[in-house]
């Protein structure tokens, strides 16, 4: 069984671990077993001010990333990458134990969010514009920049995934990040914040907010100073984020809400791989995915025999605790609201 080890449980603003102004905490718990991990700072909208300033400061010109050249920007991202894939089993375990997922899918995640890491860094010196035609004694070009400060607000079921995929190419355009994660999930964000530390981010770059999300997330999504804010979530958030956007300075938005994904099967397909993907549609992640096989229309000719090597294979799924080899279904993450 692997060991958990629990560094951080407070606020990382400005290359800082520092405590909620409010001196507020919020318990986060174990799904395996219902029990505390840690109490983790709170963040209200005060913090979110002090962490979207430290941003803005970083992004100002002149200041150390602003003026840092494409390809240095690569090598910290491929820093961090190599941090994560160092420290991937401590990591994973923290995961699993705050999550709830399997160790080794934990593991997976963890090593492909390092690929992904690695994929923006080749970004980071090819962004650029084009030269555009025109009549007469002129010349004119598009100049791509970085938007500036942008917020991030993710969900509770691929907590490093969803964090690296939104770090990513945020970093890669040299903007700077205030990530809220889920206050279900909030531990390994810290994890990474402090590798991105370690990595050498410069003071402000990236800053992490435990919170929940009518009094942190809200917060954010309505801050005048950012200037794009990203959100991983329900449709019905998803509406919200639009309206703070409005209400505030029109920041650019970019949604990835829910939605139902259906399999049809027709009696002529092969029904040993046909059940085997179903299987797998709706029990991947303990079936906490946005894109879950949640709806499976079977065609009658076919319909009980599919049902019944179904049942069967699902009967067969390995339920146990997630920090144990062999476990494949570990439990769903306690749920009990829908805020940003």
């Amino acid at each position: 069984m692997a060991s958990v080890n629990i560094r951080f449980t407070k606020l990382y603003i400005n290359n800082e671990f520092v405590d909620s102004l409010s001196g507020n905490t919020f318990p986060t718990q174990n799904p395996a077993t219902g029990q505390k991990i840690a109490d983790v700072s709170e963040a209200d909208k005060a913090d979110v001010d002090l962490a979207v300033k430290a941003a803005k400061a970083a992004f100002t010109r002149g200041s150390e990333w602003r003026n840092m050249d494409a390809s240095a920007r690569a090598k910290l991202i491929n820093k961090l990458a190599d941090l994560i894939e160092r420290d991937a089993k401590s990591l994973a375990a923290l995961e699993t134990s705050d999550n709830g997922k399997p160790l080794e899918a934990a593991i997976l995640e963890i090593l492909g969010s390092a690929d992904v890491l690695r994929y923006y860094a080749g970004f980071c010196d090819k962004i650029h514009g084009n030269t555009i035609p025109s009549d007469g004694n002129q010349f004119a070009l598009t100049r791509k920049e970085p938007i500036g400060v942008v917020g991030q607000i993710i969900p509770w079921n691929y907590p490093i995934p969803m964090a690296i995929w939104k770090w990513g190419p945020a970093l890669a355009a040299g903007c700077t990040i205030v990530l809220k994660p889920a206050e279900q999930t909030p531990l390994t964000a810290l994890e990474l914040a402090a590798l991105s530390k370690e990595a050498g981010f410069p003071k402000g770059v990236i800053n992490v907010l435990n919170g929940f999300g009518e009094t942190c997330g809200a917060a954010l999504a309505m801050h005048n100073d950012v200037r794009k804010i990203c959100f991983t979530g329900s449709t019905e958030i998803g509406h919200k984020i639009m309206e703070y956007s409005a209400k505030s300075n029109l920041k650019s938005v970019n949604l990835e809400l829910g939605g139902k994904s259906p399999l049809v099967i027709f009696d002529d397909a092969n029904l040993d791989e046909a059940v085997e993907i179903a299987y797998n549609a709706i029990f991947s992640n303990q079936g906490q995915n946005c894109c879950a096989g949640s709806r499976t229309f079977v065609q009658t000719a076919i319909y009980d025999e599919f049902v019944r090597r179904a049942a069967e294979k699902a009967r067969a799924r390995k339920v146990g605790d997630p920090l144990k080899s062999g476990t494949q279904q570990g439990p769903q993450v306690k749920y009990l609201q829908d805020f940003i």
